[in-house]
């Protein structure tokens, strides 16, 4: 016969060390755990912060240990519609955004101290109240035309203030201000009054320019005339000089011609009767006056008389 006490008992062994090797091969399995890259794990021991583990594969004490993932890449954070007053107390509703980090060995504290949560819980508080104190420092139309500088206030603003946090604010983004439609419409009316001041002082601008061409294309006409006239003046006083020294050079040589001859007529008398000799025409008077010479050449002969 077949010992029927002892077939259930066995079954029942088996079943429990089958249950036993499953729950065992299941605890052992959960014990091995990945982190992915652009995270870190914070390993809790009982609820309480042991360890942060890196990308990698770990381990961790079955039924004692708990392992919390956080991200440390870049992540966004859509800031909700927020109401602000500009120095000059203008309403302006602003729709920003922020890209921020955790830096990875700063994980362990920010669970520690600020949670899970830490985005809702202490950086859309900053990011709102350091938006509103900077925005408040620009008057409304330093806010339009500056707007890349009230953005960079902003962002060193709320960096300084999570920086001890161990959150990297990488960048923040207006994506719009909205001003009350009579104040833009005041400020799209004062552009225009800017950019027509602007367009008049450009032309005035111009026709000074243009000015300033004529009056030297002007002088230069009156210094080419002056040019041009003192060139004439030195050209006749050039020629009247020339003139005047011909004059003298004439001068001087029919003086030197009167010289000579009469140093000729002293050395030599009979050159006075050879003078009068050429000049003679042949004919005599027709008046004789008692007295008077004829107009003869005294000859002097050679041998009698």
């Amino acid at each position: 016969m077949v010992d029927q006490s002892r077939g259930p008992g066995r079954v029942l062994r088996r079943i429990g060390v089958g249950l036993v090797i499953f729950f065992g091969l299941i605890v052992v399995l959960s014990s091995w755990y990945t982190i992915d890259e652009g995270e870190v794990g914070v390993v809790l021991r009982n609820g309480a912060v042991q360890d942060v583990a890196g990308p990698g594969l770990h381990f961790k004490t079955p039924l004692i240990d708990d392992v919390v993932t956080m991200s440390t890449r870049t992540e966004k954070l859509d800031l909700p519609q927020v109401a602000a007053y500009s120095q000059d107390i203008q309403a302006a509703e602003l729709y920003m955004s922020v890209n921020y980090r955790i830096v990875a060995g700063s994980a362990k504290e920010i669970y520690a101290t600020l949670g899970v949560n830490f985005a809702d819980r202490v950086l859309l508080p900053t990011l709102l109240d350091r938006t509103k104190a900077v925005f408040g420092h620009f008057n409304a139309p330093t806010i339009i035309s500056e707007r890349t500088r009230l953005v960079a206030e902003i962002t060193d603003s709320i960096r300084q203030a999570v920086a001890d946090n161990g959150i990297i604010i990488e960048s923040v983004q207006i994506e719009n201000i909205d001003f009350s439609d009579a104040f833009e419409q005041a400020i799209e009316q004062r552009m225009q009054a800017e950019v027509e001041v602007t367009r008049l002082k450009q032309n005035l601008e111009r026709e000074k320019v243009q000015a300033e061409i004529r009056r030297t294309a002007a002088q230069g006409q009156a210094d080419s005339t002056v040019v041009q006239a003192r060139a004439e003046a030195e050209s006749r006083a050039l020629q009247a000089k020339a003139e005047a020294d011909a004059l003298r050079l004439k001068g001087e040589a029919e003086a030197a011609s009167i010289k000579a001859k009469a140093e000729a007529m002293n050395t030599n008398p009979q050159l006075i009767d050879l003078i009068r000799a050429e000049r003679w025409d042949g004919k005599l008077p027709g008046t004789m006056v008692p007295g008077g010479a004829l107009p003869f050449i005294e000859l002097e002969r050679s041998g009698n008389r």
